[in-house]
């Protein structure tokens, strides 16, 4: 069995060839006028110049990594010499999965708003077809190194499966750790220009968005790339790649006379996820004038239409790989579980809906009001995905053979099969990563096809065309963002398994053993640094984005006092002064969070041991889990009700009710595309991060 791996690097080709093709598509449509030309040219320039920068700095950090764990490795302390190296590709592989999508984004801006400029459907064309370039070259990209090495650990190390899925489950950390980074530092590039050109353009000088008097629109459309597009591709791809070498892990566990089959039931079931994504993206077409609701039906028709051709598929190859009915049922499980997540986020962030609605409803009695009305609709909106997320994990692990009876005789065996079953949910709910990705990094694209629109002068129909296609990117944005939060809670949980059997493994090779009762001191104090972890992790980046977002807010009020001529357009801006702000903000703000996710783990298990590891590993998983999702959603919701403002309700642009809802937005900024997000990077990364360490943890501690 373990020579059909090869089906991994067929489904990688899958996937690159046709992201290759949707950028042949994409790049075969006109940038419209010279105007045009020079805006798209301009963010090209912006980000570029960004990504190179930060991929500088974070190079330095992964060389300092790579020495410390080659050290480990000499000492004995890791369990052999490819894990040091592993973690370079998966940083290099993770990176390269951003700096792709966003390559094609900062193509297919003015191509979108120039499509868009002949009708709704082109434009809808041109920026799903961008992202679908991001979203089939991350699980691509994921696919291929997840294959490249199992080949070489197999057939050139000549490992076993066990020790296949054991050192392969530490592979994760360097695409996590790059995650983190481009998530944080471009959350803080984005949301430091937006909220600066927001509060400064459209509050004090009353400006619309995206107007090209305004200096810092360049930076807020860069950032929408380097953010929304390079920083999610590189979180999406973690997860991706997070999900199936945790299951490899459960799975040798849980089957040890059906490993290969076991590893090979996630890796067949993501090459099917790329071939029903694939023909689920030619189902995405919409007619002239389609409303808000008409468009969302359009991305869930193609959505759902490659879940359900997923979930038939998968049927037979279950069936046939393991043998096991149940689970099956477990990546179901994940699928279901997964549109589900998507459908009550859109519904909590979509104006088309009462939550939205009612929030847009509050700015006819201020700011303060519209405020407290986002934060309630971000906690309530955390009831949906953590039932769905806590009924997909008993349903899968009972159905794949789990029992809760613990005085069973065969209760080990059995929850290790049950484990496995929420290993294979989550792999499940991503294995149609492709597509689902594709309608969010189509966002952003939207988004800069707006400012284009408005700072070239093109009609007001295209204007009215972006912002319809803009404000379905806000919600296929917030889904995304709650498809990878959910699918992050149940990588967590396998991780978390994963690092608890390796830990056991090395505990029993000195005579010890695990103690995880609640009533253990080092696992209570282990749940409460989790938990703490979380809300120092967000304060960190949330402040970050603040003192970011405050030199904007200073440089754009100098440029509109001291250059003469602005506000009439006989002078321009200037607009690389607040790309450069931006750009040593993010730089210098991503770092301390970043380090924060690495070094408390690390110290938490000096210290306490491995319980208090698997203590700090429940708490920051649950707390961060729920803090993410609210912080989302709340994001989200803020940010549409802006936007069903500025399409004509509760008094149109311009108005007191516009301005508090764009104060509420600039609230909800740092929230849905800096502090929300990365945190479902950060219970993955600690987890990883505690697996690869510990056998030093093991090895030395205080208590």
């Amino acid at each position: 069995m373990d020579n059909m791996f090869w089906i991994g690097l067929a489904g990688a080709a899958a996937a690159l060839f046709f992201a290759w093709f949707q950028r042949r598509k994409v790049l075969a449509f006109s940038e419209g006028n010279d105007t045009m030309k020079k805006i798209a040219a301009a963010i090209r320039q912006g980000a570029n110049a960004y990504l190179k920068h930060q991929y500088a700095t974070v190079a330095k950090v992964f060389f300092v990594v790579f020495l410390v764990l080659l050290l480990l490795a000499w000492r004995g302390l890791l369990d052999n010499w490819f894990i040091p190296f592993a973690f370079l590709t998966g940083g290099i592989y993770s990176a390269l999965a951003g700096f792709v999508g966003m390559k094609i984004a900062t193509s297919a801006n003015a191509r979108t708003a120039q499509a868009a400029s002949e009708s709704l459907n082109k434009g809808l064309n041109v920026a799903f077809s961008s992202g679908a370039v991001m979203g089939f070259t991350v699980v691509g990209l994921g696919l291929l190194d997840i294959s490249v090495w199992f080949h070489i650990l197999r057939y050139i190390a000549h490992f076993e499966a066990a020790k296949i899925a054991q050192t392969m489950v530490m592979f994760g950390m360097g695409a996590s750790f790059m995650a983190l980074f481009a998530r944080v530092g471009g959350g803080i590039f984005t949301k430091a220009a937006d909220v600066g050109a927001d509060l400064v353009g459209k509050v004090e000088a009353g400006i619309p968005e995206d107007d090209p008097r305004n200096p810092a629109t360049i930076a807020d459309n860069v950032g929408d790339n380097v953010g929304d597009v390079a920083g999610m591709g590189a979180d999406l791809y973690e997860s991706y790649v997070g999900s199936i070498l945790a299951t490899f892990a459960l799975g040798v566990a849980a089957y040890p006379e059906k490993s290969w089959q076991s590893m090979l039931l996630p890796i067949a079931l993501a090459v099917v996820g790329i071939l029903c994504s694939i023909f689920g993206s030619f189902l995405i077409r919409t007619k002239e004038g389609a409303s808000q609701r008409e468009l969302l039906g359009t991305l869930r028709k193609g959505t759902y239409t490659a879940a359900v051709l997923a979930a038939i598929i998968a049927a037979p190859l279950t069936y046939f790989t393991l043998g096991n009915w149940g689970v099956y049922v477990a990546i179901l499980c994940g699928l279901v579980g997964g549109c589900a997540i998507g459908y009550f986020t859109e519904y909590y962030t979509s104006d088309t809906y009462k939550p939205t609605q009612g929030l847009a409803a509050a700015t006819e009695t201020g700011a303060a009001t519209t405020i407290i009305g986002g934060l309630s609709l971000g906690m309530l909106s955390t009831i949906a995905p953590i039932l769905i997320v806590g009924a997909g994990v008993i349903i899968s692990f009972l159905a794949a053979g789990g029992s809760l009876n613990t005085a069973s005789a065969d209760y080990a065996a059995n929850f290790s099969q049950g484990l496995y079953g929420i290993g294979i949910a989550a792999v499940g709910m991503l294995s149609t990563l492709g597509i689902t990705l594709a309608t969010d990094a189509y966002g952003p694209v939207a988004d800069n096809a707006g400012g284009i629109a408005e700072m070239s002068g093109l009609g007001k129909e295209v204007r009215e065309r972006t912002d319809a296609l803009d404000s379905l990117g806000n919600t296929t944005a917030a889904t995304g963002k709650g498809f990878a939060i959910g699918s992050a809670a149940l990588t967590a949980l396998a991780l978390l398994v994963s690092y608890v059997d390796i830990v056991s493994a090395k505990l029993e090779e000195t005579g010890g053993a695990i103690d995880l009762s609640l009533t253990n001191p080092a696992v209570l104090v282990g749940l409460f640094i989790g938990a703490m972890l979380t809300f120092v992790f967000a304060a960190f980046t949330m402040s970050a984005v603040q003192r970011a977002a405050q030199s904007i807010v200073v440089e754009v009020r100098r440029q509109f006092k001291e250059i003469a001529g602005i506000m009439d357009g006989t002078a321009d801006p200037d607009y690389a002064s607040c790309v450069g702000l931006c750009t040593k903000g993010a730089l210098r703000e991503m770092v301390k969070p970043s380090l924060l996710a690495i070094i408390v783990p690390i110290l938490t298990g000096l210290i306490l041991s491995v319980e208090g590891v698997v203590g700090l590993l429940g708490g920051v998983s649950v707390t961060g889990f729920a803090m993410a999702v609210f912080m989302s959603n709340a994001g989200g919701a803020w940010d549409n009700a802006k936007k069903y403002i500025e399409a004509g309700h509760h008094g149109g642009k311009g108005g007191e009710q516009h301005k508090a809802a764009v104060i509420g937005d600039t609230v909800g900024d740092p929230f849905k595309d800096t502090s929300g997000p990365s945190l479902n990077i950060l219970i993955k990364l600690v987890s990883t991060v505690s697996i690869v360490f510990s056998g030093l943890i093991v090895n030395f501690h205080l208590l």
